[in-house]
């Protein structure tokens, strides 16, 4: 399908990343969404929402929609079957609300929800998720009886999230914490059930639960990343001393937060230096 209104002409594309590839942080599903907003907006099947004197600008929502649903043909081709939350969030951003998937269609739900300290780690197991993928989907329907309740259970421990994370910004406590570390473990011994889990993950949850963290895999899992929740009082010297013993597995940590706008477009005057310079070699 050609969406052009007018004649695009020849570009050259530059794409770098500061995220680890294939590592389950959702690179592909960025790239696609910048991809898809980039040759949208170029064809003018989508306006240009820069104006005179912006740094940076979003488009509207019908438009959102659509790079939305051109970044998950973009997954489709990278991944086989995704589940359509990459794109989702990569299009709207996890300030914006949260990305659910029921079956085959999924739903963003607006609500306010909190940054999140986190301290992410990369076990530098490559892993493909088009075969992870197939792999969680031959045993479902091998065994359909015991996979579908760990399924139902995976999505009854995503709403019981969602309902934390949303009641923390309005009335923050401390006891907030303590259910999502519970529901990080739970979730973890579901996902390793499904066959997404690896022994290197596996290093990750044991070596941060000796300093009192609670981690997860995050993306597809058999490797990638994982994530490991920080309370707002959990000491620096904790989360240091985490980090060397994940560094002397031969791991790579990086502390940040979880929240991001979404997909945005950016004025040559608001981009770095190192940008800048990369856009100027090409």
């Amino acid at each position: 399908v050609c969406l052009c209104f007018r004649d695009v002409p020849s570009v050259d594309i530059l794409v770098w990343s500061e995220l680890p590839t294939g590592a389950g942080l959702g690179s592909s599903a960025a790239y696609s969404v910048c991809l898809a907003g980039a040759l949208l907006t170029a064809c003018g099947a989508i306006s240009c929402p820069l104006k005179e004197g912006e740094s940076t600008a979003r488009w509207p929502e019908e438009e959102l929609n659509l790079i939305n649903s051109w970044a998950f043909q973009g997954e489709r081709v990278i991944h086989g079957n995704p589940s359509g939350v990459d794109n989702a969030v990569g299009t709207w951003g996890i300030c914006w609300g949260t990305a659910r998937e029921r079956g085959q269609e999924v739903s963003l739900v607006a609500s306010r929800v909190p940054t999140l300290r986190i301290l992410l780690t990369n076990t530098k197991v490559p892993r493909s998720t088009k075969i992870l993928v197939a792999g969680v989907k031959e045993k479902i329907l091998k065994f359909p009886a015991i996979m579908n309740p760990v399924l139902d259970s995976i999505d009854a421990i995503s709403q019981e999230c969602q309902s934390v994370l949303e009641a923390m910004p309005a009335n923050p406590s401390p006891e907030h914490y303590p259910v999502l570390e519970e529901l990080f473990d739970i979730n973890q011994h579901h996902l390793n059930v499904m066959g997404v889990g690896h022994p290197s993950l596996d290093r990750l949850c044991q070596v941060t639960m000796a300093h009192g963290l609670h981690s997860k895999l995050t993306g597809a899992g058999g490797g990638g990343c994982g994530i490991t929740l920080l309370r707002p009082d959990t000491s620096s010297l904790a989360v240091e001393a985490a980090k060397g013993d994940l560094s002397a597995c031969g791991f790579e940590c990086w502390e940040t937060n979880i929240g991001a706008p979404g997909v945005t477009l950016h004025s040559s005057s608001s981009l770095n230096a190192e940008v800048l310079h990369a856009l100027s070699e090409s």
